[in-house]
């Protein structure tokens, strides 16, 4: 098989155990073949653990997963050297923590203090991790989907604009419609009925087995695609342009001077840059056109811009802030 196909392959099968939510897979796929982290943001119960271990699932890949408290300690993030005994005497070891994976689920990354968060930058950052003054590096596919609940402020420590950043694309996830509902319903009482079958098999037999993992070959293949996909000088200026209105909103309007505070970093024009090559690929295109980029601009743009009190008098999400940025950008 192509890497394409491979790659079309693993969101089939993700999409068989995830309802109604296309453009979340589709996010989650092209933060893999980006080489970036994730934020995924979403209400209580919908599905945003559960499309991250769906990704992860179905890789030939290790999957580690951080559940975020209070009381988590950088070490039980980076790993720690542990002092053991042998018969040539004493000695220290470095015992990696669970950072040490393919692909990192950090949940509900809000939930831990600053200190914890920061663990998190130089591996997410520089693919590496220093403990005790050794430098670790992390292997060649490594990414971290971090997920946080936006409605539960008591007890959370909100996570500051520089990791923010670090993050390629903050992906929301939103409930989906009745029909889709009822699909979950159906797909996870199907899944209780073959497990409850899987565990009456009687001994000598066994259930049937899953297919393959894709590989983490297919990955790098697709990524070495992906660097190959043109963007015009054109395109390059709209990505740019499209960064530059959030900092110089009042060439623009006058409404987005008032609704924008700051605006997003040059993380922003590389991650557009990024994205829509990816998205270009997986439509089977060669090269990127504005499309591309605006299917992806909202994910890269709502972590980076930070919306002004008269934007939230006025009831303006970055969402809406976005919106109008792209209405007033002319297009190549």
């Amino acid at each position: 098989m192509t890497a394409h196909a491979d790659i079309l392959d693993l969101k089939a099968r993700m999409g068989q155990s995830i309802i109604g939510q296309r453009d979340v897979i589709d996010r989650l796929v092209i933060g893999l073949l980006a080489n970036g982290n994730l934020l995924v943001e979403g209400l209580p119960g919908l599905a945003k653990t559960r499309a991250i271990k769906a990704l992860a699932r179905n890789m030939d890949a290790r999957f580690s997963r951080i559940q975020f408290t209070p009381d988590l300690l950088p070490s039980d993030v980076t790993g720690t050297e542990v002092f053991t005994q042998t018969d040539r005497g004493g000695t220290f070891r470095f015992e990696p923590g669970p950072i040490f994976a393919n692909i990192v689920l950090a949940d509900e990354i809000n939930r831990a203090p600053a200190k914890v968060q920061a663990a998190l930058l130089e591996a997410m950052e520089e693919r590496q991790v220093t403990v005790a003054g050794t430098t670790h590096r992390m292997e060649p596919l490594f990414m971290v989907m971090a997920t946080q609940n936006p409605i539960e402020q008591e007890g959370t420590y909100p996570l500051p604009e520089a990791q923010m950043d670090r993050f390629l694309m903050h992906v929301n996830i939103t409930y989906p419609p009745v029909e889709d509902e009822v699909e979950v319903m159906r797909l996870v009482r199907g899944e209780e009925v073959a497990a409850l079958s899987a565990a009456g098999t009687p001994d000598g037999a066994s259930p049937a087995a899953p297919p393959a993992a894709i590989p983490q070959a297919a990955v790098f293949a697709a990524r070495a695609e992906i660097g190959q996909v043109h963007v015009s000088d054109a395109i390059q200026r709209y990505m740019a342009d499209l960064v530059q209105a959030t900092r110089t909103p009042a060439a623009l309007s006058d409404d987005l001077a008032r609704w924008i505070e700051v605006g997003a970093s040059p993380r922003a024009s590389l991650a557009l840059d990024k994205c829509g090559r990816t998205h270009a690929w997986l439509e089977e295109r060669d090269y990127v056109d504005p499309q591309d980029v605006r299917a992806i601009v909202h994910d890269v743009f709502r972590h980076r811009i930070a919306p002004s009190f008269e934007a939230q008098g006025d009831g303006m999400l970055t969402d809406d802030i976005t919106d109008e940025i792209v209405k007033l950008v002319a297009l190549p």
